[in-house]
Protein backbone atom coordinates (compact mmCIF):
# COMPACT_ATOMS: atom_id res chain seq x y z
CA UNK A 1 0.00 0.00 0.00
CA UNK A 2 3.23 2.07 0.64
CA UNK A 3 5.03 1.95 -2.49
CA UNK A 4 1.55 2.14 -4.44
CA UNK A 5 0.48 5.80 -2.52
CA UNK A 6 3.52 7.12 -3.29
CA UNK A 7 3.83 6.00 -7.04
CA UNK A 8 0.76 7.80 -7.22
CA UNK A 9 1.88 10.71 -5.71
CA UNK A 10 4.94 10.41 -7.87
CA UNK A 11 2.07 10.45 -11.59
CA UNK A 12 0.51 13.23 -9.83
CA UNK A 13 3.73 15.37 -9.17
CA UNK A 14 4.75 14.11 -13.08
CA UNK A 15 1.22 15.60 -14.73
CA UNK A 16 1.00 18.85 -12.61
CA UNK A 17 5.20 19.11 -13.73
CA UNK A 18 3.82 18.50 -17.11
CA UNK A 19 0.75 20.82 -17.22
CA UNK A 20 3.06 23.83 -15.96
CA UNK A 21 5.92 23.18 -18.30
CA UNK A 22 3.61 23.50 -21.26
CA UNK A 23 1.82 25.96 -20.93
CA UNK A 24 4.28 28.42 -18.75
CA UNK A 25 6.21 30.59 -21.01
CA UNK A 26 9.36 30.40 -22.30
CA UNK A 27 12.05 32.03 -24.42
CA UNK A 28 14.34 31.05 -26.93
CA UNK A 29 16.85 32.76 -28.88
CA UNK A 30 16.42 31.86 -33.22
CA UNK A 31 16.99 33.60 -36.30
CA UNK A 32 13.91 33.64 -38.07
CA UNK A 33 14.65 31.89 -42.19
CA UNK A 34 10.58 31.75 -43.22
CA UNK A 35 7.16 32.47 -42.24
CA UNK A 36 3.90 30.84 -44.11
CA UNK A 37 0.79 29.51 -43.69
CA UNK A 38 0.17 25.56 -44.02
CA UNK A 39 -3.60 23.93 -44.28
CA UNK A 40 -3.84 21.35 -41.11
CA UNK A 41 -6.37 18.38 -40.68
CA UNK A 42 -6.06 18.29 -37.28
CA UNK A 43 -6.56 14.63 -35.73
CA UNK A 44 -5.78 12.85 -33.00
CA UNK A 45 -3.18 15.85 -31.87
CA UNK A 46 -6.25 18.12 -32.11
CA UNK A 47 -5.94 19.19 -28.58
CA UNK A 48 -3.16 21.01 -28.74
CA UNK A 49 -3.81 23.33 -31.28
CA UNK A 50 -6.01 26.51 -30.79
CA UNK A 51 -9.00 27.88 -32.16
CA UNK A 52 -10.04 31.68 -31.58
CA UNK A 53 -13.61 30.52 -31.69
CA UNK A 54 -13.06 27.70 -28.99
CA UNK A 55 -9.61 27.52 -27.90
CA UNK A 56 -9.25 24.07 -29.04
CA UNK A 57 -9.00 23.05 -32.38
CA UNK A 58 -11.65 20.28 -32.84
CA UNK A 59 -10.97 16.48 -34.68
CA UNK A 60 -11.59 16.05 -38.16
CA UNK A 61 -11.53 19.97 -38.71
CA UNK A 62 -9.02 21.60 -41.53
CA UNK A 63 -8.01 25.65 -41.79
CA UNK A 64 -4.78 27.29 -42.21
CA UNK A 65 -2.64 27.93 -39.77
CA UNK A 66 0.36 30.27 -39.48
CA UNK A 67 3.99 28.92 -38.74
CA UNK A 68 7.16 30.20 -38.23
CA UNK A 69 10.55 28.91 -39.02
CA UNK A 70 13.35 29.21 -37.10
CA UNK A 71 17.27 28.23 -36.51
CA UNK A 72 19.11 27.61 -33.13
CA UNK A 73 22.54 29.10 -32.57
CA UNK A 74 23.57 24.99 -33.13
CA UNK A 75 22.18 25.11 -36.58
CA UNK A 76 19.17 23.03 -35.30
CA UNK A 77 15.40 24.35 -37.05
CA UNK A 78 12.86 24.76 -34.49
CA UNK A 79 9.26 25.64 -36.35
CA UNK A 80 6.74 27.34 -34.50
CA UNK A 81 2.71 28.04 -34.95
CA UNK A 82 1.42 31.13 -34.70
CA UNK A 83 -1.95 31.22 -34.01
CA UNK A 84 -4.48 33.47 -31.54
CA UNK A 85 -5.51 32.19 -28.27
CA UNK A 86 -8.06 34.30 -27.59
CA UNK A 87 -10.35 33.66 -24.57
CA UNK A 88 -9.17 30.04 -24.52
CA UNK A 89 -6.66 28.36 -22.73
CA UNK A 90 -3.56 29.03 -21.71
CA UNK A 91 -5.31 32.43 -20.84
CA UNK A 92 -2.40 34.47 -22.94
CA UNK A 93 -4.95 36.67 -24.35
CA UNK A 94 -3.48 36.47 -27.71
CA UNK A 95 -5.31 38.03 -30.85
CA UNK A 96 -2.30 39.49 -32.54
CA UNK A 97 -1.66 36.59 -34.63
CA UNK A 98 -1.50 38.32 -37.87
CA UNK A 99 0.38 41.13 -36.97
CA UNK A 100 3.19 38.75 -35.66
CA UNK A 101 3.26 36.90 -38.70
CA UNK A 102 4.01 40.34 -40.53
CA UNK A 103 6.52 40.78 -37.75
CA UNK A 104 8.14 37.52 -37.92
CA UNK A 105 8.20 38.20 -41.78
CA UNK A 106 10.39 41.22 -41.69
CA UNK A 107 12.92 40.03 -39.43
CA UNK A 108 13.85 36.49 -41.77
CA UNK A 109 17.79 36.55 -41.62
CA UNK A 110 20.81 34.25 -43.77
CA UNK A 111 23.36 32.47 -41.85
CA UNK A 112 25.77 35.59 -43.58
CA UNK A 113 23.78 38.05 -41.93
CA UNK A 114 21.89 36.76 -39.15
CA UNK A 115 19.52 38.51 -37.19
CA UNK A 116 18.68 37.21 -33.67
CA UNK A 117 15.87 37.33 -32.70
CA UNK A 118 14.17 36.07 -28.64
CA UNK A 119 10.63 34.39 -29.56
CA UNK A 120 8.70 34.00 -26.55
CA UNK A 121 5.88 30.48 -26.72
CA UNK A 122 4.63 28.21 -24.90
CA UNK A 123 4.25 24.48 -25.72
CA UNK A 124 6.31 21.52 -26.45
CA UNK A 125 7.92 20.46 -30.22
CA UNK A 126 7.05 16.61 -30.79
CA UNK A 127 7.86 15.71 -34.49
CA UNK A 128 6.03 12.16 -34.18
CA UNK A 129 3.00 14.00 -33.01
CA UNK A 130 3.46 17.02 -34.94
CA UNK A 131 2.88 19.34 -31.96
CA UNK A 132 4.41 22.95 -32.62
CA UNK A 133 5.29 25.39 -29.81
CA UNK A 134 2.51 28.55 -30.34
CA UNK A 135 4.65 31.70 -30.84
CA UNK A 136 3.63 34.68 -28.45
CA UNK A 137 5.38 37.64 -29.07
CA UNK A 138 8.89 38.04 -31.18
CA UNK A 139 11.57 41.08 -30.15
CA UNK A 140 15.13 41.19 -31.70
CA UNK A 141 18.27 41.06 -29.48
CA UNK A 142 21.76 41.51 -29.76
CA UNK A 143 23.20 38.02 -30.68
CA UNK A 144 23.28 34.51 -30.11
CA UNK A 145 24.46 34.50 -26.52
CA UNK A 146 21.89 36.71 -25.08
CA UNK A 147 20.91 35.49 -21.57
CA UNK A 148 17.44 35.59 -20.91
CA UNK A 149 15.91 35.15 -17.75
CA UNK A 150 12.15 33.58 -17.26
CA UNK A 151 10.81 36.03 -15.10
CA UNK A 152 7.16 35.48 -16.69
CA UNK A 153 7.56 32.14 -15.72
CA UNK A 154 8.87 32.50 -12.31
CA UNK A 155 6.14 35.17 -11.61
CA UNK A 156 3.52 32.85 -11.95
CA UNK A 157 5.16 29.70 -10.14
CA UNK A 158 5.41 32.37 -7.07
CA UNK A 159 1.54 33.65 -7.17
CA UNK A 160 1.12 29.82 -7.81
CA UNK A 161 2.88 29.15 -4.50
CA UNK A 162 1.12 31.68 -3.14
CA UNK A 163 -2.67 30.80 -4.11
CA UNK A 164 -1.69 27.57 -2.77
CA UNK A 165 -0.44 28.46 0.21
CA UNK A 166 -3.56 30.62 1.03
CA UNK A 167 -5.97 28.00 0.26
CA UNK A 168 -4.31 25.51 2.52
CA UNK A 169 -4.58 28.16 5.26
CA UNK A 170 -7.74 28.41 4.86
CA UNK A 171 -8.65 24.49 4.65
CA UNK A 172 -6.38 24.51 7.99
CA UNK A 173 -8.93 26.95 9.33
CA UNK A 174 -11.63 25.19 8.21
CA UNK A 175 -10.81 21.91 9.43
CA UNK A 176 -9.85 23.66 12.94
CA UNK A 177 -13.22 25.48 13.62
CA UNK A 178 -15.79 22.95 11.81
CA UNK A 179 -13.98 19.54 11.08
CA UNK A 180 -11.92 18.80 14.39
CA UNK A 181 -14.50 20.05 16.62
CA UNK A 182 -16.87 17.64 15.19
CA UNK A 183 -14.79 14.56 14.70
CA UNK A 184 -14.30 15.39 18.62
CA UNK A 185 -17.79 15.12 19.14
CA UNK A 186 -18.11 11.86 16.88
CA UNK A 187 -15.16 10.39 19.09
CA UNK A 188 -16.85 11.26 22.64
CA UNK A 189 -20.40 10.24 21.03
CA UNK A 190 -18.19 6.79 20.13
CA UNK A 191 -16.76 7.05 23.47
CA UNK A 192 -20.12 7.01 24.81
CA UNK A 193 -21.50 4.36 23.46
CA UNK A 194 -18.77 2.13 23.97
CA UNK A 195 -19.07 2.99 27.91
CA UNK A 196 -22.31 2.33 27.86
CA UNK A 197 -21.65 -0.99 26.08
CA UNK A 198 -19.56 -2.21 28.19
CA UNK A 199 -21.53 -1.56 31.71
CA UNK A 200 -24.37 -3.78 29.64
CA UNK A 201 -22.12 -6.34 29.53
CA UNK A 202 -20.91 -5.81 32.88
CA UNK A 203 -24.38 -6.11 33.91
CA UNK A 204 -25.14 -8.69 31.88
CA UNK A 205 -22.43 -11.17 33.11
CA UNK A 206 -23.14 -9.92 36.96
CA UNK A 207 -26.72 -11.48 36.00
CA UNK A 208 -25.73 -14.31 34.56
CA UNK A 209 -23.39 -14.98 37.74
CA UNK A 210 -26.30 -14.52 39.90
CA UNK A 211 -28.25 -16.76 38.08
CA UNK A 212 -25.68 -19.61 38.24
CA UNK A 213 -25.66 -18.82 41.79
CA UNK A 214 -29.43 -18.92 42.98
CA UNK A 215 -29.55 -22.13 40.64
CA UNK A 216 -26.81 -23.80 42.73
CA UNK A 217 -28.71 -22.54 45.59
CA UNK A 218 -31.82 -24.45 45.04
CA UNK A 219 -30.75 -27.63 43.78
Amino acid sequence: MRWFLRGLLLVVILLIGSVLHYNLPQTDVVRIVGAGTKRIDFGENSFFWSAPESGMASEGMTRDVFFIETIRPNGKPMVYRNEDTAWGWPPYFKFNSFDLQALSSSMNSTAENPKWVAVKHYGWRNEFFSIFPNAISIRPVAGPDVSIFPWAAISILIALALLLILIWRMFARFRERVIDPMSDRVTDRIDEIDARADAARARARAGSRWQRFKARFKN
